[in-house]
């Protein structure tokens, strides 16, 4: 691959050109940040053979939002010849390379990366290189907690929930984040699928007729179909009862539960089954039975949800009650009526059954709102555009009003977010507010925004959204005020310490490839590492940042849908 294996510092000279250090697209705009106090020069640019085949001065300037720094734009995007190419100006150089499917290597790095979160076997040296280790966390005896405990299955009682991917940058498992990062990804894949078709990333599955990035996701749903207790219900985590230390896998010897049924939990399980039932149904020969599997765990999910509807995750109220206590991560959100809409959306499209039109109509947002992994329900409005293809037969005159709300609300949203990227100091439509920069500022700002542009873009061919989607990219890979590509191994300038276990733990200088950290976080509050207080230099690439430097598979499926689209829609 073309990725770096470990990131190069970049010279203080060179940090002052901010630019897409993976990669542009043959035919897609390229624009380079300077930031300069002193009097601006004719820049230049030269092909790796030192021939000159570009000149001029900057065109344009744009002040930051949050300081006195100004920027000024050098537009590269009569540049279409595939190359590597120099950009200089003022005695400063910096490096950017034009090609076809520039993306791909990154792409490939975010779905491999999922490989690498694997629990319960042993990451093999042929797959992961120097990332191999031994297996851990089997979970073939996991304890009922008592907060989870039925008369059927009592506290105590072992059942077994192998498989499926750590979350984040700790070792536990939690159902409604895996089942928002395979909703996420799903959602994009009736416009991404015949560029994943053939994608192999060398992971054990490859080879098997069946797409890389299908076959990982279903390590992980195997995996959730072990967390459905027998009324229905899913537990809400599997877990310890707290964080492990910075320990390899086979280094922690907690005790293992899994912990409450709840609503949220369940109606996400439903929407990401429901969706599986559909794409997996292809590859029966391969998944015998599991595309039939997968739709009546949803519909049993579902039914469990609608009879408890307000049974939410309140683990400091379980913690007064039950012992264990448990001290992991909450994934608490007190409003399911958008799981709920989800999940009825993903049936419908399952099935055909009018039955699920009635808590469609009854819980449809009204507006977009960015999806993340406590609000979906944005994901059940692009799922309506995004698989009519598929399910032509659904059109009846009865759901084609959801179908046009749906994209009048994203063309709406678009509109509104685009609308002063073009006088933004980095030329893109994400970064120019405080409210940018939260917890997986990177993941849930900048790529998914992008994602719901490119969206739009599938439905309404306006090419402002694909184009300002490629500029939410640029920023995050490093056309941004720190000059950070924000994903592990690649660029000239990545993080090198991020807040995850086992790259910290493993003795390996690099960290595991591929992986999104969160970035700049205005309300980071571990005071000692950060040298800004403002919002969009708020980072810092120390394992303690955790507010700004952890990695979770919702971030990386953000990055996976995103790249992937990027790619499929290059010669757009």
């Amino acid at each position: 691959m073309a990725f770096a294996a470990a990131a190069i510092s970049a010279s203080a000279q060179e940090t002052e050109i901010r630019l897409n250090q993976v990669g542009y697209y043959p035919h897609q705009e390229k624009v380079a940040i300077i930031e300069c106090v002193k009097p601006l020069k004719r820049f230049s640019v030269t092909d790796e053979n030192g021939k000159k085949v570009l000149k001029g001065f900057p065109s344009g300037s744009a002040y930051s939002s949050f300081s006195s720094e100004k920027s000024y734009r050098i537009d590269m995007s009569s540049i279409t010849k595939p190359g590597t190419y120099t950009l200089e100006i003022n005695k400063t150089k910096a490096t950017f390379v034009v090609k076809k499917d520039a993306l791909d290597d990154l792409c490939r790095a975010g779905i491999k990366a999922f490989y690498y979160q694997r629990s319960g076997m042993p990451i093999e040296a042929k797959y992961a290189g120097q990332w191999s280790r031994p297996a851990a966390h089997m979970d073939t005896e996991v304890l009922v907690h008592p907060s989870a405990a039925t008369s059927i299955r009592p506290a105590g009682t072992k059942i077994s929930s192998p498989k499926g991917w750590y979350d984040a940058g700790d070792y536990n498992k939690y159902i409604v984040n895996s089942a928002f990062a395979i909703g996420q990804m799903l959602n994009i894949y009736p416009l991404t699928e015949e560029y994943l078709r053939n994608l192999e990333v060398n992971i054990p599955e490859s080879g098997n007729y069946v797409p890389d990035f299908l076959n990982e996701l279903y390590y992980n749903l195997e995996w959730m179909l072990t967390m459905q207790d027998e009324d229905g219900g899913l537990y809400h985590k599997l877990t310890d009862p707290s964080f492990d230390p910075f320990v390899m896998p086979k280094d922690c010897h907690q005790t293992r539960y899994v912990v409450q049924k709840t609503t949220c939990a369940s109606l996400d399980f439903a929407a990401c089954m429901a969706m599986a039932s559909r794409f997996y149904a292809p590859y029966e020969r391969q998944f015998p039975g599991f595309s039939q599997k997968a739709l009546d765990a949803a519909k049993k999910a579902y039914i469990w949800a609608l009879k408890n509807p307000e049974v939410y995750y309140r683990q400091n109220e379980l913690n007064k009650k039950y012992t264990p206590q448990i001290y992991t991560g909450t994934y608490d959100d007190e409003n399911a009526k958008d799981e709920l809409f989800w999940a009825s959306v993903e049936l419908y499209l399952a099935t055909g059954n009018d039955v699920y039109m009635q808590e469609i109509e009854a819980n449809k947002p009204k507006n977009i709102i960015v999806p993340v992994w406590g609000n979906v329900g944005a994901l059940g409005l692009t799922s309506w555009l995004m698989n009519w293809n598929c399910s032509t037969k659904l059109r009846t005159p009865e759901v084609i009003p959801m179908e046009e709300f749906a994209k009048n609300k994203l063309v709406e949203w678009a509109n509104n977010y685009i609308e002063n990227s073009g006088k933004s100091m980095y030329l893109a439509p994400f970064g120019n507010k405080k409210s940018d920069f939260h917890w997986a500022s990177m993941a849930e700002g900048a790529a998914t925004e992008a994602i719901l542009l490119l969206q739009a873009y599938k439905v309404t061919k306006d090419k402002r959204y694909l184009i300002n989607a490629r500029r939410n990219a640029d920023y995050m890979l490093g056309r941004n005020p720190l000059g950070m590509c924000f994903v592990t191994g690649f660029g000239k300038k990545s993080p090198m310490n991020p807040h995850h276990r086992i790259s910290s733990a493993d003795g390996i200088k690099e960290p595991i490839p591929g992986l999104l950290v969160g970035g700049p976080n205005a309300t980071a509050n571990e005071g000692k590492y950060y040298e800004s207080e403002q919002p969009d230099k708020r980072y810092a690439d120390n394992q303690g940042s955790f507010t700004t430097n952890e990695i979770a598979i919702n971030w990386n499926a953000a990055l996976v849908a995103l790249t992937a689209a990027l790619q499929t829609l290059q010669d757009n």
